[in-house]
C-alpha cells in the first residue's frame, strides 16, 4: 500500500459539492451538503441534508442531519427551505476552504461522514469517500483539495 491515511484533508470551494463550506464567526469549520441513498433494486434510496460542524483544528464536533425521505416523494420547496435554515443557523460565515479530520457516525441506520478507505492492493493509495452516496472521493495530497465525483 502507497503512503498513510490522511489526518486532515483539504477542501476547496468549488460550484458543485463543496460550494457550502468555510468558517463561522467563532471560528467553526462548517460542511453543508446533501447526501443521499442510491435507489437500487434493495431500496428506494433516501435523500439527506447535512451540516458537519468541526473545530478551528478540523476535529469533527457534531452533524445535523434531516432526513428527507425518498426523491421521488420529497418536497422540493421544504428541501429548499431546510438547506437555507440549516445555513442561516450558522450566523455570519465566510465561504472558504476548510481542513478536517475524517470522521464517520450513523445515523437513519445509514453511514454518514468523511469514510477512509484502505488500499485494496499493494500499489494503491488510501482515499476517503463522503458517505452516503459516495458523491465525494479525496485522494492524496491530502492537502491539494481535489476530489472526484
Amino acid at each position: 500500500m502507497i503512503g498513510n491515511p490522511p489526518k486532515l484533508i483539504t477542501i476547496t470551494n468549488d460550484e458543485y459539492e463543496a460550494k457550502f463550506i468555510g468558517k463561522t464567526q467563532d471560528n467553526r469549520q462548517f460542511f453543508l451538503t446533501t447526501p443521499f441513498v442510491p435507489k437500487s433494486d434493495r431500496t428506494d434510496g433516501r435523500e439527506f441534508i447535512a451540516l458537519y460542524l468541526f473545530d478551528f483544528q478540523g476535529n469533527f464536533l457534531e452533524a445535523k442531519i434531516d432526513d428527507l425521505g425518498i426523491r421521488e416523494e420529497m418536497d422540493d420547496d421544504y428541501r429548499i427551505s431546510l438547506f437555507q435554515s440549516r445555513l442561516d443557523e450558522l450566523g455570519e460565515i465566510s465561504f472558504q476552504p476548510i481542513i478536517i479530520a475524517p470522521f464517520r457516525l450513523e445515523k437513519f441506520g445509514t453511514e454518514f461522514g468523511f469514510i477512509v478507505h484502505k488500499p485494496e492492493e499493494m500499489d494503491e493509495d488510501w482515499w476517503v469517500t463522503v458517505e452516503p452516496g459516495d458523491y465525494m472521493a479525496f485522494y492524496s495530497p491530502w492537502d491539494s483539495g481535489d476530489y472526484d465525483t
